[in-house]
Formats: structure tokens, sequence, C-alpha cells
């Protein structure tokens, strides 16, 4: 198998999601190796070695994928026996014909606690963490999405990935058994905040799935009493024109990036 490396002065992160983007695009399966903080000419030998040991012990050369800041330690890295790919060179130069401004390059200036919107993040992650699963109702005028749907539905991890990713304040609650009754109506604490209001739906056998994950055998993972209580939710859905995405062949990424697509919802990342 392939080894495909990614390597940074930094986090890795960058070089990773670049790297990722590109080897998706084929269908080959790779040993993936992230080396993030190298951050002198000592480490950046020990790199060399590695991935020379690796060239040995498989017979190809590994795609070394890496963004670095500091000129004597890429310079090392450009030396390897991979395959090697630098980011920054690629769009470097021309980005800055086209401003007319050199560049000037820092460490973590990317992905660290100074980047401009790391006290938000936190502060949006904190704000989904204390109004998870309806837990606390005061706080919905602070929300900038409240997502709704049954349980497992996916409503924690998509308002975790909001908040971590782009800063949304974003709390949920969900439609539980005894909110159904003969017809799902909408809770009084949602009705004041219903534009805010969005709702993840998913394919009953799925959620079954899930839900005998977390309790085998039971009524609450029945094929039957997630039919329902899907029916019931998306029936609310409708008749409020609450918008919703059915997740059940998203990721959270791909959740995320829909529901700020459809919302409008502006993303607190740069």
């Amino acid at each position: 198998m392939r080894t495909a490396y990614y390597i940074s002065d930094g986090t890795a992160i960058t070089s990773e999601v670049f790297g990722h983007a590109l080897l998706s695009l084929f269908p080959i399966k790779f040993n993936h190796t992230t080396i993030p903080f190298v951050e002198t000419e000592e480490e950046a030998h020990r790199v060399l070695d590695k991935i020379s040991e690796s060239f040995q012990d498989t017979g190809e050369r590994p795609l070394v994928f890496y963004t670095i800041v500091n000129a004597d330690v890429r310079k090392i890295i450009s030396r390897s026996v991979g395959i090697n790919y630098n980011f920054l060179d690629q769009f470097v130069a021309p980005v800055e014909k086209v401003l007319g401004v050199p560049s000037k390059p820092e460490k973590h200036r990317t992905h660290s606690i100074h980047e401009k919107t790391y006290d938000i993040r936190i502060e949006a992650v904190n704000y989904a963490l204390a109004n998870d699963d309806g837990s606390n109702l005061k706080n919905y005028d602070e929300a900038d999405i409240i997502l709704v749907g049954v349980s497992r539905s996916g409503k924690t991890p998509t308002s975790l990935y909001l908040a971590l990713q782009y800063g949304i304040k974003a709390a949920n609650y969900p439609f539980t058994e005894e909110d159904m009754g003969d017809m799902l109506k909408m809770p009084p604490p949602l009705r004041r905040f219903k534009n805010k209001l969005f709702g993840l739906t998913i394919q009953p056998e799925r959620l079954s799935q899930i839900r005998s994950e977390r309790r085998a055998n039971s009524r609450y993972a029945s094929l039957q009493q997630c039919r329902m209580e899907l029916r019931e939710v998306e029936n609310l859905y409708r008749r409020e024109k609450i918008p919703f995405l059915n997740s059940t062949r998203y990721s959270i990424e791909e959740i995320s990036a829909k529901i700020l697509a459809e919302t409008g919802l502006q993303r607190k990342k740069y």
C-alpha cells in the first residue's frame, strides 16, 4: 500500500485537507501518515529518514504533501526520496502577482489560539454543549440556529461541528415519543424562534440501526417506532414550513455545509 505523508511546521491540517481532497479522487487505498510541528532542521532530517524507510519497505516512493513556512526546514523536506508537493509554492507566487503584495509567512497563523475567530468558536462550542438536547430553553435568543428532530438523527454532532468549525451558535431540541400524542405540534418554547429552526430527518431503517446500538431489542429502536416518529416530525416540518434535510447519506461535514447553504448563515471562520 502506498504511503502519503502530510507534513507541516504547524498543525498539518492544511496539508491534510489538500492532500486528502486530491487523493480522494483516486480509487486507491493509502497509508496516511501525518507529521505536524516539524519546526527544526533536526526534526526535518528525522522525517526524511522515515520517508526513506517507507520507500525501502514498500519499493514505492511515498507521496509527500507539505506546507512549511520555515525556509530551511522546507528545503530539507523538499529533498526527500518521496514525490513532493509543496502546496504553498504552488499558489503563493501567483496570488502575490495578482494582489501586488508580497506574502509574509508566519508559523501557526492559520490554526492557532491567535487566530481571530478562536474565541468565537470556543464560545460557540460552549453554547452548543449548554444547549444540547433541549436541556436549556432560556438562551434560544442567542442561537444562530436551532436544530430539531427525533432522537439520534444527528442533531448533537452537527451542532458541535457547526460551532467548532464555523463559530455558529447551534442549540438542538429533540422530539420525543411523549411529544407525539395524536399529532405532533410545535412545542411552545420553539414557537417564538420558528425562524431559527432547521429540521433533521433520517431513513427509518438507518435510525433503527443507530438506536439498536444504544438500546438493542427495545421499543425505542424498533422499526415501527422509528417510522411513527419520523412520520410525525416530517408532517410537522411540512405543516409549519420548517426547512429540513434527510441526513441518511450525508456526513456531518456535508450536513453542516448544506444547512449553511440553505439558511444563509455566515461562517465565522476567518
